[in-house]
């Protein structure tokens, strides 16, 4: 159907003011005040700005404005207008209509009626949410930081490797996998190798929880710099308002680079996504400060113009133990740092974002890089004011003995892995990497507090959506 964005009468509407214009969207408000009826459309090109279809009610008898008007007020009906743009002091634009008509009805049970909602209630209608200023904000932001994600990248000499989803590996060795098969229940295989042997794949397969492996395996093979970005998998028993099953997850992996280089490269990524959602998300992120996060700006702004901290994880240990704060989980060397942890180190302490690094190596994963130390790894976690971790991060281990004594510590199947392996035989590097879950960034930038609201089909412990 030939039409106008309507994002293109408010950003360019010199060009349209005083000519013939046809437009489409979903009806957000309507009022009828004689002689005049109001109508407020949004066409999904926009975030926040709805256009205003002003109607002459005298331009039709009774009856006509009946069959005409009336059937295209309730809110959530999709409409078509045509008529003449003209400047309004209130709106910016506003368009006389002279031609409208129903492309879709919407009954009067339709869930989202002008009053406030619930964010709990918007959750049961994930399918109809964003169409709500809140929802419609939210997604806007969550585009823009996608595409600034792969503009840093491009930008910087990246290559975008696509990993596969399905694998055979558990890249954390935790045991948190989802099983893919194709098999029926069945009790006549006498061991799991059998059943498996028989299954699509011919042996045990999962998503997966990481594209870190395949990006080592990309990076060290050859291409030597490049990122992933796609959906990870976590079959974790966590029902928090951080948690999902289904996440999108950000994971460069780079050669010939130590931890503190890679503590510059997470530093230098994250301050430039944000710059770029300040200067393209206006409109979106004062609607966030406003009604959302009171102070979301300066927060931001402050992120971007402050030189990140960087703390020794037993030096923290120490300072969290020293501050007589009450903690509901206990602090120790040792102790896996929680989310309330993490915020009075980046809220009280350093007021500013934090690399916390040089982690206990029975905590962290097996491939990262152990210290001389023998206690340590070269990890670093991001915190961030707000919200706690944002960015895990490593240089990892190329020592192959190392490597497979620390599978075996968590007793890992070895045989497994022997591709990843050989990138420890074959001219083996220093590389470093790390992770981004995207929708926690959505949640950080955004101000939004539960990730259920940052995804549109959100997938949680016992629940999808």
């Amino acid at each position: 159907m030939q039409h106008t964005d309507i994002v293109l009468l408010f950003s360019d509407s010199e060009k349209y003011v005083g000519t013939a214009v046809k437009v489409c969207g979903w009806v957000r408000t309507s009022a009828e005040v004689k002689p005049m009826t109001f109508i407020q459309i949004n066409d999904g090109t926009t975030s926040l700005k709805n256009l205003q279809l002003t109607i002459d009610q005298t331009r039709f008898d009774d009856e006509e404005y009946k069959l005409r008007i009336k059937p295209a007020l309730p809110v959530g009906t999709a409409v078509y207008a045509e008529g003449e743009l003209v400047a309004s002091e209130r709106n910016v634009v506003e368009l006389l209509v002279s031609e409208i008509r129903v492309l879709g009805e919407c009954p009067g049970d339709y869930p989202l009626q002008k009053k406030k909602t619930s964010m709990e209630f918007l959750r049961t209608i994930p399918h109809l949410r964003l169409r709500t200023n809140t929802f419609k904000a939210v997604f806007t932001v969550r585009a823009r930081l996608s595409y600034a994600i792969h503009k840093y990248f491009n930008e910087n000499g990246y290559k975008y490797v696509q990993a596969p989803i399905i694998t055979n590996s558990d890249c954390e060795g935790a045991g948190e996998m989802f099983r893919v098969t194709t098999q029926p229940w069945a009790t006549d295989y006498k061991t799991e190798e059998e059943y498996n042997s028989e299954d699509y794949f011919g042996c045990k397969a999962g998503l997966a929880v990481s594209c870190q492996l395949e990006g080592e395996m990309a990076a060290l093979g050859g291409l030597g710099r490049i990122y992933t970005f796609g959906p990870s998998f976590r079959a974790e028993h966590s029902n928090t308002a951080r948690h999902v099953a289904e996440f999108w997850h950000v994971e460069p992996e780079v050669c010939f680079v130590d931890l503190d280089e890679i503590i510059e490269i997470g530093e230098d990524f994250i301050k430039f996504i944000i710059r770029d959602i300040l200067e393209s998300c206006k409109e979106e992120l004062a609607f966030f400060d406003r009604f959302v996060e009171k102070g979301l700006l300066d927060k931001l702004n402050h992120v971007v113009n402050s030189e990140f901290a960087k703390v020794d994880y037993t030096e923290a240990v120490e300072i969290l133990q020293k501050s007589r704060q009450k903690f509901e989980y206990p602090v120790y060397w040792g102790a896996d740092l929680q989310s309330e942890h993490e915020r009075y180190l980046t809220e009280e302490v350093y007021k500013r974002p934090v690399f916390l690094k040089n982690y206990p190596k029975e905590i962290k994963a097996f491939y990262m890089k152990q210290n001389p130390d023998g206690k340590t790894v070269a990890a670093t976690d991001l915190l961030v004011p707000g919200i706690g971790e944002i960015i895990g991060c490593s240089e990892r281990e190329t020592d192959l003995e190392k490597l497979q004594q620390a599978m075996r510590d968590r007793n890992m199947p070895i045989e497994e892995y022997t591709r990843y392996l050989d990138t420890r035989r074959f001219g083996s590097v220093q590389h470093s990497g790390f992770g981004l879950g995207l929708d926690r960034m959505v949640m950080y930038v955004t101000g939004m507090t539960n990730i259920r609201d940052v995804l549109q089909f959100p997938r949680t412990y016992e629940h999808i959506y």
